[in-house]
């Protein structure tokens, strides 16, 4: 368990004057051998057992996706197709229930381990020797807001630390000139819950997500000053933080239980470091053709996903530790959540990240980082097997489909099973709680231990739940 972040914050201030956090500070000095005790932290970035993943990137597919209609194969919705069945509920979430519904889509196995996989993902279905499937994830919600808490901060709630806060609290950052938790929004707008989703809560304000909107001119708000600010220059903005050091020293003396002030020191200092880093970072032109090519950006419906895919690509290679990349807009149309009509709305919006996330799996294996970088493809819940609105489906928190890919996980599985129908899950059924337990194992961290005190109560990620899914583990 950690102590209570107001006695961390009292140790940091008065020992390094508002700088990295304790666990960044003691993972880089454990780098450079200038520490003597390094057990708390091992040398090779674990927390609690040596790790098998040192970064991780999550695609969020925001909205609902339709698992009946992308993973998992269910014949017995085309035998059934138009009855009315009686599931025990008068309504779902914003609907009366239909009738059953085949999915429009062709199924075909794929691979050694012969999974099935539609033809709306036609590029992905052939990693499937290398995806371990979670074929029936749970949630406790099918309501968007609550759903999409959970799966990023396992609460349903809002004021918890998202799981790349609690990532970057516990292992601090792997590069000194980017952030250790970067978000990329989809290029049409937030997910549910806006910003809500990448929240440090009461984590010290540091940990938030750093939002990158590739598809704009600047990237990361604020980081350049205005072409009209000429007075604006690096010796001035040198002489700035001199003096904001001058001034913030006293204040947060006084001030030791509020993380923002370090946060906003923290936050100008690597402000300053990555005016040189991030254009790098986030510069796509210095890719080959093909390249580009392979992630679509020379299509408009893959461009937009694909330039976001390809930019956390590069931000993995250079040291981001959690990289967080959103499909799907909330309110708008383009996202996962199919109400009116699956034949129409899946297959663009499939297509659009079908070839990135094709092109990224065999980037990040060419280039070795498949090795040590954990991948994981999820959404907040999936659809009803009976129809909405003729030819849409309704939300549905009783099963949905997440793989894994990458370091330490075993290729070619498939754990749990849905029913007949789809509708609930039958067979080990997998909750956010346990993916987050097994995500915080690989990276070297036993969930049940990564705690802080807050409000009398020492809260972490997985809250009282979670097991790890050793099935999936390699």
């Amino acid at each position: 368990m950690f102590p209570d972040i107001p006695h961390r914050r009292r140790d940091f201030l008065s020992q390094l004057g508002g700088g990295l956090g304790s666990l960044a500070l003691t993972h880089l000095l454990a780098d450079d051998r200038l520490l003597a005790d390094t057990s708390r932290i091992e040398q090779d970035g674990g927390l609690h057992r040596r790790p098998k993943v040192a970064r991780v990137l999550q695609l969020f597919m925001n909205g609902g996706v339709s698992q009946m209609d992308t993973f998992d194969y269910k014949p017995e919705l085309a035998r059934r197709h138009g009855e009315q069945i009686d599931f025990g509920i008068k309504a779902a979430a914003t609907s009366v229930p239909g009738g059953i519904m085949r999915s429009p889509f062709s199924f075909k196995q794929y691979g050694e381990s012969g999974q099935w996989v539609s033809s709306v993902f036609p590029q992905m279905a052939e990693w499937v020797d290398e995806l371990a499937f979670l074929m029936a994830m749970v949630s406790k919600t099918n309501v968007h807001g609550p759903a999409s808490y959970l799966q990023t901060t396992g609460f349903e709630m809002p004021g918890f630390p998202c799981m790349g806060a609690w990532i970057s609290y516990a292992l601090g950052r792997l590069s000194d000139n980017l952030p250790s938790f970067v978000v990329l929004p989809d290029p049409e707008g937030y997910p549910f819950n806006n910003t809500g989703n990448f929240s440090p809560a009461f984590l010290p304000a540091a940990h938030q997500g750093i939002i990158v909107k590739t598809h704009v001119p600047q990237p990361i708000v604020n980081l350049h000053p205005p072409e009209f600010a000429e007075y604006i220059t690096p010796q001035s903005e040198a002489d700035g933080l001199n003096l904001l050091r001058e001034l913030d020293g006293p204040h947060a003396a006084t001030h030791q239980g509020d993380s923002r002030l370090e946060a906003r020191i923290e936050g100008y200092e690597l402000a300053a470091r990555m005016q040189l880093s991030a254009p790098e970072a986030l510069d796509l032109s210095q890719e080959t053709e093909s390249t580009r090519r392979m992630y679509g950006l020379d299509k408009q419906v893959t461009a937009g996903f694909g330039r976001n895919c390809l930019s956390a690509r590069r931000l993995l290679e250079r040291g981001v530790r959690f990289v967080q990349v959103w499909s799907g807009a909330a309110g708008g149309k383009r996202q996962w959540d199919h109400h009116e009509s699956i034949p129409r709305d899946l297959p663009p919006l499939a297509q659009s990240v079908d070839q990135p996330i094709s092109g990224l799996l065999a980037d990040l294996k060419q280039r070795g980082l498949l090795s040590d970088t954990l991948v994981v493809f999820t959404s907040e819940f999936g659809r009803m097997p009976f129809t909405q609105a003729v030819v849409g489906r309704d939300h549905n928190a009783g099963t949905f489909v997440t793989w894994l890919a990458g370091a330490g996980i075993r290729g070619g599985v498939r754990y749990g099973q849905s029913d007949d129908f789809s509708y609930r899950a039958a067979e080990n059924a997998t909750s956010v709680h346990d993916l987050h337990a097994t995500i915080l194992h690989l990276l070297g961290i036993d969930h049940e231990r990564l705690t802080v005190r807050h409000n009398g109560v020492n809260r972490r990620l997985t809250d009282v739940h979670g097991h790890v899914i050793k099935k999936v583990l390699a």
